[in-house]
């Protein structure tokens, strides 16, 4: 939590933090789209993900260690072997980029294309809407941004 204390120069300095902060919202939402499509040379997001073998249709449960949401359609998996998986959903999953979390059910041992996620959102932990999810596509790891 960020305390603000204003001064002559407060205001000014106000209006500069929030310039600033909408840039990086910008920026955020310009690479989470960037996420989701393919370069033009087919091997690689447009991110810098670079793609690291065939597409699985499932991956077991024990061998996901988290998930990063990049927006409502792209979610990175990270395996326990720093394996790294990107799904694309089919279309945008409404909330999902902004709540960044959500849950799903399945009665097998691995998460598969064909299953159901649903958003959490709020404070209170309700249920949003519920996505299909999409092959499981390895890849190496987008490079860092200098900051």
């Amino acid at each position: 939590m960020r305390t603000l204390v204003l001064s002559t120069l407060g205001c000014a300095a106000l209006t500069l933090a929030a310039c600033a902060t909408a840039e990086q919202r910008d920026d955020r939402r310009a690479r989470a789209a960037q996420a989701a499509e393919l370069a033009a040379d087919g091997r690689s997001f447009a991110d810098g993900a670079r793609l690291a073998g065939a597409a699985k249709t499932c991956v077991p449960i024990t061998q996901l260690r988290r998930s990063i949401v990049r927006s409502d359609r792209v979610i990175d998996w990270e395996s326990n072997g720093r394996q790294m998986y990107r799904t694309v959903l089919p279309q945008p999953c409404p909330q999902l980029g902004f709540e960044q979390r959500f849950t799903y059910a399945t009665s097998l041992s691995q998460l598969c294309a064909q299953d159901i996620i649903t958003v959490l959102q709020g404070p209170n932990v309700q249920r949003g809407a519920s996505c299909g999810l999409a092959p499981f596509q390895p890849i190496d790891r987008p490079p860092r941004r200098a900051r």
